[in-house]
């Protein structure tokens, strides 16, 4: 019984992450396609290489953040 609530807690954390992780790629990417309209190229050269950096960082322990839960689930599973 417990099993199952840690698991459908950890499907829903799953969802959530990834939900957050592709809603961050895409903030990302409409601010610099707004920029690039206004023509704001001090604001890319300021804002892009450091929030670029950051995203990669967030996007990969994202990632590793699911595949953790997920491996945890399989060998729940197996024993």
């Amino acid at each position: 019984m417990i099993t199952a609530i840690k698991n459908k807690y950890a499907e829903i954390y799953r969802f959530l992450s990834l939900s957050l992780t592709a809603l961050t790629v895409c903030a990302l990417y409409f601010d610099g396609d707004s920029r690039v309209i206004k023509e704001d190229w001090g604001g890319l050269v300021d804002i892009m290489p450091t929030m670029s950096k950051a995203l990669w960082v967030l996007v990969i322990l994202s990632i590793a953040v699911n595949s953790v839960s997920i491996l945890k689930y399989k060998r729940l599973n197996e024993n």
